[in-house]
């Protein structure tokens, strides 16, 4: 397999921990590159359902490295946790062990991080970004500001204690004094860290810079993004957005492999428009057809359990994250959550209600959003279950229709297409151009 990135191309809810579960048969190494335990993921295999947070979906598979890779921020209890939750399906700790690693460069989200989300998104009140409160913009504002604690700092006390007299000084001014939250002592933290290390510590791949120097000659990569385009910090719904970059160039960043690494790009969308949280939607639908996406396509996030709000399918936005997130082939999922609709909406173009000019370009500043309406252009729907098909002629004429209308306006071939929850439940689409995507 080339060394594929797979992105999510929507709001980040699209599937992707399925398509990347499909494609990681063929890769050897998995690398998670960006985000935090603020991500969902599932993944069903033989009707078991797995949720994935932090851990790269590849990990179900025997002999497949699994990196949690610098541009990842880790809160290690979460970690932990995660861990425990899919041991208790029947993945052995040893299996961990033996496929799990952890980059050392990677951040750490601390007690202080959480504490400063919670308490900034409750002050936001209407205006609240929707974040899940873990830490993450936070840990990622550390990061940047040059005062985070990386991995490796845990397994140092000399970089750990003086990195915490610099921190703290600051912190815990921050923390008292514009935020009205307990400040921590340098010996708690140094407590919490001294855990963090233990959780950690199996984990940890001291060796990075060799094994991927190994894996860069000889093996093949697939590269796992959290969230979305649409929720990328600098093209995204800034700044109802995430804290880094879930494109294909933050992928190059964050595993540590740079750009020549990269040979394809899976862009995941949905065939329908979900997003949880706040910020810009312009084809939701507050109505029963919303609701009847939601319940059919059992549309509430993994990590919050928050139900998503849902519309149809959005082409202005998916251009735009074909063009900006760098796709070159689409997976796309949920195809069959659509069986029971008599028709079936594409937004094509936006209409602004003030001045009535019609628009196919995205309009970054999400602040004008609320002068626009979709255009949209109707398709009729199949009206049969879809859900055993297994080839692309499988499928009633009216999907197929359906798919290469969204292959025309997009430019780009669709070459995997999800019918079902389940691994299986898959359609490798021979039909469109280019190598099979396994």
């Amino acid at each position: 397999m080339k060394n594929t990135v797979v992105v999510g191309a929507q709001f980040g809810d699209e599937g992707k921990a399925k398509i990347t579960d499909l494609l990681a048969q063929q890769a050897d190494f998995i690398t998670r590159f960006q985000g935090g335990s603020n991500a969902g993921h599932t993944v069903v295999v033989d009707g078991k359902k797995y949720a994935f947070h932090l851990i790269p979906s590849g990990i179900l598979y025997e002999n497949k490295i699994c990196m949690i890779g610098a541009g990842c921020v880790i809160k290690p209890d979460d970690l932990e946790k995660e861990i425990g939750a899919i041991v208790s399906m029947g993945v052995s700790p040893e299996h961990f062990k033996k496929c799990l690693r952890i980059s050392p460069l990677a951040h750490i989200t601390m007690k202080y991080h959480s504490d400063i989300d919670g308490y900034s998104e409750n002050a936001l009140k209407e205006n609240k970004i929707g974040t899940t409160k873990k830490g993450i913009g936070p840990t990622y504002t550390d990061k940047y500001a040059r005062s985070g604690i990386r991995v490796e700092d845990l397994f140092n006390k000399d970089t750990l204690n003086n990195k915490l007299d610099i921190i703290l000084n600051k912190k815990n001014k921050e923390l008292e004094f514009v935020y009205n939250l307990i400040p921590h002592s340098k010996e708690e933290i140094l407590k919490e860290c001294e855990r963090y290390k233990d959780i950690l510590v199996p984990y940890v791949d001291f060796n990075w810079q060799e094994n991927l120097r190994e894996i860069k000659k000889n093996k093949s990569v697939l590269f796992e993004g959290a969230q979305g385009v649409m929720l990328d910090v600098d093209y995204g719904t800034y700044p109802y957005v995430t804290s880094s970059s879930p494109t294909s160039g933050g992928a190059a960043i964050g595993a540590s492999m740079g750009a020549m690494a990269i040979n394809r790009v899976v862009g995941v969308f949905k065939a329908y428009m979900t997003r949880v949280g706040e910020g810009a939607f312009i084809t939701e639908l507050n109505d029963e057809t919303g609701e009847n996406l939601r319940r059919i396509g059992g549309e509430y996030g993994v990590t919050t359990g928050r139900p998503r709000r849902c519309g149809w399918f959005d082409m202005v936005s998916a251009r735009y994250s074909v063009l900006v997130g760098g796709i070159s082939e689409i997976a796309l999922t949920k195809l069959d959550v659509l069986d029971s609709f008599d028709e079936i909406k594409v937004a094509i173009a936006y209409k602004n209600k003030l001045t009535g000019e019609i628009t196919k370009n995205y309009p970054t500043n999400v602040f004008t959003h609320k002068n626009y309406e979709p255009v949209y252009e109707t398709f009729p729907g199949w009206k049969q279950d879809i859900t055993k098909c297994k080839t692309y002629d499988q499928l009633p004429k009216n999907a197929k229709d359906y798919l290469c209308a969204l292959e025309k306006m997009l430019e780009v071939n669709i070459t995997i297409i999800s019918v079902g929850p389940d691994r299986e439940q898959t359609i490798i689409n021979s039909a469109a151009e280019g190598d099979d995507p396994r």
